[in-house]
């Protein structure tokens, strides 16, 4: 998959050929380059950055100095490439870009699991990913010290209200339930919004509650109910305008999981360099 990824990108940025690069500097050239953290940050793809530079030099040299998953501080070298001028000038954007966004998802996650890390809550991702990209994203979460989330339609349930909705006639939370148990021994998810459909949810036994939007004290009260249950299942799940400003309030109410969409679909790219030795 890696190597697709790369070749793809490779092929949309240099096209037929590098002009500027090929135009000024000799085939025969040779030249050696750090690549900088400009700001603090987690790493993450270093191989795809390896990838990108073996793919049009194979005889680049390539050391790394850290690994991903390492949080680093501003104006840390993080690896060192030797090899043809040509190839480090031509391939340099494509490896930083790489890195720059998967080292952005891990860093925003980091910020996430770091404001949580009094309590035994998770942060997990969702499927709100780039398409073509979920495996390195949610790669990315888990280098920041997040957990995932199902990676697609086919490892989990999540029964929502339109698929109850969309059942002639329309069944409840129970029976949704029930109907899925029947048919496979994946683990199910029910969506609630309110603490009535919650105490149905329960009643459903699933293997996690998502507790859509709610708000600190509905969460607290979902969790105080579950707690008296004393079992292990379900596991709570909140969700819903996560923020890094609310994300310790919700912690704090005990929930077992917080699963937030931005930090896929919303994360800054890391300020990373490639600078000529």
């Amino acid at each position: 998959m890696i190597k697709d990824i790369v070749k793809k990108a490779l092929q949309e940025d240099i096209g037929s050929q590098d002009i500027t690069t090929d135009f000024l500097i000799s085939s025969k050239d040779k030249s050696a380059a750090y690549i900088i953290f400009k700001e603090k940050g987690v790493i993450c793809g270093l191989k795809l950055a390896k990838e990108a530079f073996h793919e049009i030099d194979p005889k680049m040299k390539i050391t790394f100095y850290h690994k991903d998953g390492d949080l680093v501080q501003k104006n840390t070298k993080i690896a060192k490439i030797e090899g043809k001028t040509r190839a480090i000038f031509t391939v340099e954007r494509t490896a930083l870009n790489f890195l720059g966004f998967l080292s952005g998802v891990a860093s925003y996650t980091h910020e996430f699991v770091e404001k949580v890390a009094p309590y035994k809550t998770k942060i997990l991702d969702t499927r709100k990913t780039t398409p073509g990209l979920r495996n390195l994203e949610k790669y990315a979460v888990t280098c920041g010290g997040g957990t995932n989330h199902r990676f697609g339609l086919y490892d989990m349930a999540l029964i929502k209200d339109n698929h109850r909705h969309a059942c002639h006639p329309e069944i409840s939370i129970q029976e949704a339930v029930k109907r899925i148990r029947k048919r496979t021994n994946k683990k199910i998810q029910v969506e609630v919004d309110t603490l009535d459909q919650f105490m149905q949810a329960l009643e459903a036994k699933p293997d996690l509650i998502l507790l859509d939007n709610m708000t600190t004290r509905q969460l607290k009260k979902a969790v105080d109910i579950t707690k008296k249950l004393k079992t292990k299942i379900p596991l709570l799940e909140a969700s819903g305008g996560v923020s890094l400003r609310n994300v310790h309030s919700i912690a704090k109410t005990g929930v077992d999981r917080i699963s937030i969409g931005s930090l896929t679909h919303s994360p800054r790219s890391i300020d990373i360099s490639l600078d000529a030795i």
